[in-house]
């Protein structure tokens, strides 16, 4: 049933705003990020995104984004504000003045592409000891798989520890 209404509101749509295609592509993604240390690059990233695709000159100028009012005070009732935005600074000009410098500094390509990499692949962001702690809460990795064999003294005490180890090699 979902589909079939998904199907029809595409049409709808695509008629309406003379275009063709899909409305939404791919599936819903999200990813665990340590919230004090990047938050503030991932709400930078998503409201410059409209910006780097052509789609408005700057991020205010984008009617849905969180912009206009984490920047500019504009009044939204759907915005509820996170705790990291409330400590920049006591005063909402402050707090204003501290995210509008955040936007001052363009990203680097380095920046994109770790955050680009981890949303594509369900990474977490964050320190070490974030994803240490979100590995042992959620009882998975969280963080990319290191690539190869581990190294021989790894292999050798694994293979101690797990008699099984000797049938799969």
């Amino acid at each position: 049933m979902l589909q079939d209404i998904g199907r029809r509101y595409v049409r709808i749509v695509n008629e309406v705003q003379v275009r063709t295609g899909t409305l939404w592509e791919g599936r819903f993604k999200s990813n665990l990020i340590d919230s004090e240390t990047y938050l503030p690059t991932c709400h930078r990233y998503i409201e410059l995104n409209p910006v780097r695709a052509g789609m408005a000159l700057a991020p205010a100028e984008y009617p849905w984004t969180s912009h206009s009012y984490y920047a500019h005070g504009r009044p939204n009732k759907l915005i509820s504000e996170h705790p990291v935005y409330l400590n920049l600074s006591a005063t909402p000009e402050d707090r204003r003045d501290r995210f509008l410098s955040l936007f001052k500094k363009p990203f680097e390509e380095r920046e994109l592409t770790i955050l680009r990499t981890a949303i594509n692949r369900g990474w977490a962001l964050g320190s070490d000891a974030f994803l240490d702690h979100m590995e042992a809460v959620s009882g998975r990795s969280v963080r990319p798989a290191r690539r190869g064999r581990p190294p021989k003294e790894k292999r050798d005490s694994a293979e101690d520890e797990n008699p099984q180890t000797e049938m799969l090699l």
